[in-house]
């Protein structure tokens, strides 16, 4: 199985980092195939011009590599910090200028075709906001975000998202086992 795994935080060593690393760590020890990006180290531009829009446009090498990377993947795997409710700005933009129409989903006269189809997705998440908390004042917006808005409107129905929190309040034990289950969830998930 081929899998795109990419993280969206900026600061090497991070819990982030830890949870990539070992989700490709699993991935290779069940001889995957991982493409991996770190946005962040890798400078990916997440401005989305307006001529590179149209489904028809012409788009930067860099970017049509990503755009084959995400069709040819068999499974993904995307770890980033909740910030404000939502993903960093760069893997923001990564989606606004990969999961293009035409790549990732297109439209019918019988309504979206999504292109991710057969495929799976498992999100990690980190946050410093207790569950609880967020749950009773945001609900999940991250949630909705991966499993609704993106990969569901691009026909991707095998989804898992594990947030862990409360980072900044967490010891290094919980840390650990935390580990230990992305590498559980990754070994069964793929």
């Amino acid at each position: 199985m081929k899998v795109l795994v990419v993280i969206g935080h900026p600061r090497p060593g991070s819990f982030c980092h830890a949870i990539a690393e070992t989700a490709v760590k699993s991935l290779q020890s069940k001889n995957h195939e991982v493409i991996f990006h770190d946005l962040y180290q890798e400078r990916f531009d997440p401005l989305l011009p307006a001529d590179q829009i149209p489904k028809d446009a012409t788009v930067p090498p860099e970017i049509e590599e990503h755009c084959r990377q995400l069709r040819e993947a068999d499974g993904y795997v995307i770890v980033h910090p909740n910030w404000w409710a939502q993903p960093p700005a760069i893997l923001k933009g990564w989606i606004d200028r990969v999961f293009r129409q035409g790549v990732a989903y297109d439209f019918s006269a019988e309504g979206v075709v999504g292109h991710l189809k057969g495929k799976r997705a498992l999100v990690f998440t980190t946050s410093n906001t207790p569950r609880e908390d967020e749950l009773r004042l945001y609900g999940d917006p991250l949630e909705n975000l991966w499993k609704n808005c993106i990969f569901g409107f691009c026909g991707l129905t095998h989804f898992r998202r594990r947030n862990f929190e409360s980072i900044v309040m967490s010891t290094y034990e919980q840390r650990v086992g935390w580990l230990e289950e992305v590498r559980q969830i990754v070994e069964s998930f793929f």
